[in-house]
């Protein structure tokens, strides 16, 4: 028996397929999903989701939303969504490293919390780039 996974962006169905397994970022930690979980709702950080199909491992970076797991259904929600085909991973690579000295240069509370948002955003990206290229 398999999942149903459905992750949905605003713009649009990002994928829509069957996977054996998922592993979700969640607020407290990385969340494993296999058939028949119990139902549940939770919180997505922003983070890599994977997703074991039949025949491979699928890294996407995810960025913040909702999950609901019900009857072998998963159905997940987020701000935004990528794939390693669609991350330039130079691109990321530079991106990621400007946003780390941007969160350690960061001072006060405002441009300390938009500087780690922008930190996570980048090394999601990052995480998802480089794991394609192995």
């Amino acid at each position: 028996m398999s999942l149903q996974v459905c992750i949905m962006t605003p713009d649009c169905i990002f994928w829509n397929e069957q996977a054996e397994e998922i592993i979700l970022p969640t607020n407290t930690g990385q969340m494993g999903v296999l058939a028949n979980h119990a139902p549940l709702i939770t919180a997505l950080d922003i983070g890599v989701m994977l997703i074991r199909t039949k025949t491979e491992w699928i890294s996407l970076a995810l960025m913040g939303g909702f999950a609901l797991v019900k009857q072998n259904q998963v159905t997940v929600l987020v701000n935004e969504a990528e794939s390693a085909q669609n991350i330039n991973a130079d691109e990321a690579e530079n991106n990621f490293e400007a946003a780390k000295n941007k969160l350690e240069q960061a001072e006060g509370q405002k441009q300390k919390v938009e500087a780690n948002f922008a930190f996570k955003r980048a090394r999601t990206r990052f995480q998802v780039a480089k794991q394609s290229q192995k």
